[in-house]
């Protein structure tokens, strides 16, 4: 990958951020990372280092949401990093409530194509119930 990005480059990592973040799928998520990956999810937290905490991280988004859809707003690139504004709407499995969650994240990607560094800003906010989502009946023991 050459030295500075294009603005296609951008568009091609939200996309597969999309693709996983929808899908629910961990394995596709950590793909794009680097192995010495940090990630900073709130701003007022610690970041997650390494593969094993970002996996960890994106198991526990994929197994408390469903029926998520996330969308790119607008993409910038400078230099190797990768800026965006974003929403995602999702259902929080145990309550089957609505989110919706407004967003901007700053990607920093090594020479590979890979995120060593993503921080995220978001807002969310709870607007209904998710009224065709059905929760799971809970196991006798939960």
């Amino acid at each position: 990958m050459p030295n500075d990005l294009t603005p296609g480059d951008g568009q091609d990592l939200f996309a597969s951020f999309k693709r996983a973040w929808e899908g629910r799928d961990p394995d596709a998520m950590l793909e794009l990372f680097s192995e010495h990956a940090e990630y900073r999810a709130d701003p007022f937290l610690e970041p997650m280092r390494g593969l094993v905490a970002i996996r960890e991280h994106w198991n526990a988004i994929a197994a408390a949401q469903d029926h998520v859809e996330f969308d790119a707003e607008r993409v910038w690139v400078s230099g190797r990093t990768v800026l965006g504004s974003w929403h995602a709407a999702l259902t929080e499995r145990a309550t089957a409530e609505r989110v919706r969650v407004r967003g901007f994240s700053t990607m920093e990607l090594d020479d590979q194509g890979r995120i060593v560094r993503l921080r995220e800003w978001r807002l969310r906010r709870v607007v209904g119930i998710d009224s065709s989502y059905r929760r799971r009946a809970a196991s006798a023991g939960e």
